[in-house]
């Protein structure tokens, strides 16, 4: 199902039109390095940058059982994957709402190790073992956020925010 897609008057040049969604998911599927935001306990937030992959309509991410964000999801999943530039005058900015999920599947872990694989290279092969990653860093859960709200920055000329709902 198409996400309802905005564009925010108040932040978009009058010349701006919405970003097309298929346009965002392809900049995510292509984007190398993402900030993650988790909460902590006791309701700080949590910012680290990770590497991820986009598939079947899922942002994946893994971490160790004992990293902070993973210790993070344990108690609240509500998390905020952003990706973009750090340029002002141009590029394209996204920030992804949703909710971490750890993917136990067998079948399903093993299709994101190719994806890794073929995303970052071979210093990202994992093997799938007690539903987790396993590599030279020892066990990896697995998330996936699915976008429940995404918000795209045109910036440069013409500059606008798009507003994804699902």
């Amino acid at each position: 199902m198409a996400p309802e897609t905005t564009l925010d008057p108040r932040f978009s040049d009058p010349k701006a039109h919405a970003a097309e969604w298929s346009e965002a998911a392809a900049r995510l599927a292509e984007a190398e390095v993402f900030w993650l935001t988790t909460v902590r306990p006791d309701g700080r937030p949590h910012v680290t940058p990770l590497i991820a992959v986009w598939s079947e309509g899922a942002l994946h991410f893994c971490t160790g059982p004992e990293e902070r964000k993973a210790r993070n999801l344990e108690e609240n999943q509500e998390v905020v994957l952003t990706t973009g530039t750090a340029s002002l005058a141009e590029g394209f900015d996204l920030v992804v709402e949703g909710t971490a999920v750890r993917v136990t599947d067998e079948t399903r872990l093993q299709a994101l190790t190719r994806a890794y694989v073929e995303k970052y290279g071979d210093d990202w092969r994992f093997e799938v073992r007690d539903g987790a990653f396993v590599g030279d860093g020892g066990t990896a859960l697995v998330f996936a956020v699915a976008p429940r709200t995404a918000f795209g920055f045109t910036k440069g000329e013409p500059f606008g925010q798009t507003r994804w709902r699902f």
